[in-house]
């Protein structure tokens, strides 16, 4: 405990410095304007600044990283209370009251405790990331390369079973990736890979440009196919933004609760943030001494859910910082900006670059307290940004993308492999298929590739040695339930159907 107060204290020499204070308020101050707009989540944001950092100190880009993802999360509470859009899947239990509370003329409050149950959440968070992360990182370091290999596929498997609603089209999507991070020389016997002649292709997809391509360029595609889309209309704040005393009372129970949900379960392989949300939002409305005002606005029902959610965004870095497991699209984004700067997150970065680990958790304490104070007096701003069209918006995201693209890579290739994964991207949109497990299987898929191949020469080529170590047959054991689980209960849930 000792160690991780100092290692916390050089952290935040490292945090405060001129520069990494500058990157993390441009980060919360990006990730809350563009988390504001309609549709856009962190992790499109993430992926859009990818190219733009290229070539920025890999201590400072985390950082702003970090700050756009806290920054993105408080974004999309925003939309949902004011126009009952969230910028993303887990902004949704708060429209559900929220929007309610600024119908009624009480936007403000509902902003308020939004932005202040963050700050908590996320700072309780935060000191959890800085005391579990060692312990694990003490765990992860006995792993071998077949301990490796089994954890990787625990990642591939939870990621493509928990995003989207159909496990098949979550694990056709990893395919797609694990067969574009086949591109390139193989390592082992110098072979040309997919390549199809391609020189630019010789050194692999970059994660970039898949990235940039799939969320942003795609999701304008499938924006303006959308054409025929409902007009949403902005509730004005009306009243003071500031909480009675009663307000008070009633959220600062539902933040601690919240908090209590989203971190751990955040933390965990298959977490996320959609089911902490939903969880905070059930038991609010069974403890509530109001139930009366559930459906109609009640502060616990905005409070409870945003603790949650920003408690599991610093509840999602510790499989990303420890074991190198993104959970959530976001994190997907974030893995890549490791990758940009060839670092692995995992328990050797622990060792290799503390200065920029324990930099970037302790500049999560910073950005919660930047994000409390740009907050609370900008929301008048924040609501201007709403009035942005939908056209000059994502014609505006393609440009971006376009140039970040260009400015980290100048050629033909890659803009053609840009349009080609937009293309990609909107298509797998239109029919419901998750886009993170193709960055995942991109990142990771080769990764897993090479910890294989080592335990395979190791064991001189037998595949016995996967199942050898208790913690590997332990992790491919996991790896089979989370695969077979999906399908089991729908099986269940038809035979049931068929009975009544």
């Amino acid at each position: 405990m000792i160690d991780t107060f100092a290692a916390l204290a050089h952290g935040m020499a490292v945090a405060v410095q001129p520069m990494n204070l500058l990157y993390a308020l441009i980060g919360v101050f990006l990730g809350t304007a563009v988390g504001v707009l309609p549709g856009i989540g962190p992790a499109l944001t993430v992926a859009l600044l990818l190219p733009v950092t290229y070539k920025l100190d890999p201590g400072g880009s985390l950082i702003m990283f970090a700050g756009i993802y806290y920054g993105g999360m408080y974004g999309g509470s925003t939309t949902a209370i004011l126009i009952n859009t969230p910028g993303e899947s887990a902004s949704m239990a708060t429209a559900l009251e929220g929007n309610k509370m600024a119908k009624a003329g009480r936007g403000g409050p509902a902003l308020a405790t939004s932005a202040i149950g963050s700050f908590v959440a996320g700072t309780i968070a935060t000191i959890g990331l800085a005391f579990l992360a060692p312990w694990l990182v003490d765990f992860a370091v006995r792993f071998g390369p077949e301990d490796y290999f089994a954890l990787m596929c625990v990642a591939f498997v939870t990621v493509s079973a928990t995003f989207g609603d159909s496990p098949i089209r979550g694990l056709t999507s990893l395919f797609i990736g694990l067969t574009l991070g086949l591109v390139g020389i193989d390592k082992l016997t110098g072979q040309a890979r997919l390549a199809f002649g391609v020189p630019e292709l010789l050194d692999g997809v970059e994660v970039t440009t898949l990235a940039v391509g799939l969320f942003a360029v795609g999701e304008a595609l499938y924006v303006a196919s959308r054409r025929h889309h409902t007009e949403e209309k902005l509730e004005p704040v009306r009243g003071s933004l500031w909480m009675t005393k009663e307000d008070w009372k009633r959220s600062w129970k539902p933040w601690l609760r919240g908090t209590m949900f989203g971190f751990p379960i955040g933390a965990l392989p298959a977490g996320g943030a959609e089911i902490p949300t939903f969880l905070s939002y059930s038991t609010e409305k069974r403890l509530t001494k109001h139930p009366e005002e559930f459906g109609k606005g009640a502060i616990e029902g905005v409070a409870g859910p945003e603790a949650a959610n920003n408690a599991s965004a610093a509840g999602t870095l510790v499989p990303l910082l420890t074991l190198g497991l993104p959970t959530s699209a976001t994190a997907a984004m974030m893995l890549a900006g490791f990758q940009q700067y060839g670092l692995n997150p995992g328990p050797l970065l622990f060792a290799e670059r503390p200065d920029l680990v324990w930099g970037l958790i302790a500049s999560l304490f910073i950005a919660n307290c930047m994000l409390l104070v740009l907050n609370l007096p900008l929301v008048g701003l924040w609501v201007r940004l709403l009035a942005i069209p939908q056209p000059w918006l994502y014609a505006g995201i393609l440009v971006f993308a376009t140039m970040g693209t260009i400015a980290a890579k100048p050629s033909v290739v890659e803009l053609s492999m840009l349009a080609g994964f937009g293309v990609l991207g909107f298509l797998m949109r239109r029919f419901d298929f998750p886009i993170a497990p193709v960055v995942v299987g991109l990142i990771l898929g080769p990764i897993a590739e090479s910890q294989l191949r080592r335990a395979l020469a190791i064991s001189l080529g037998d595949p016995m040695t996967l199942l050898q170590s208790p913690i590997s047959a332990t992790l491919l054991g996991v790896a089979l339930i989370a695969l077979l689980a999906p399908f089991v209960l729908k099986g269940l849930g038809r035979f049931k159907a068929n009975e009544d």
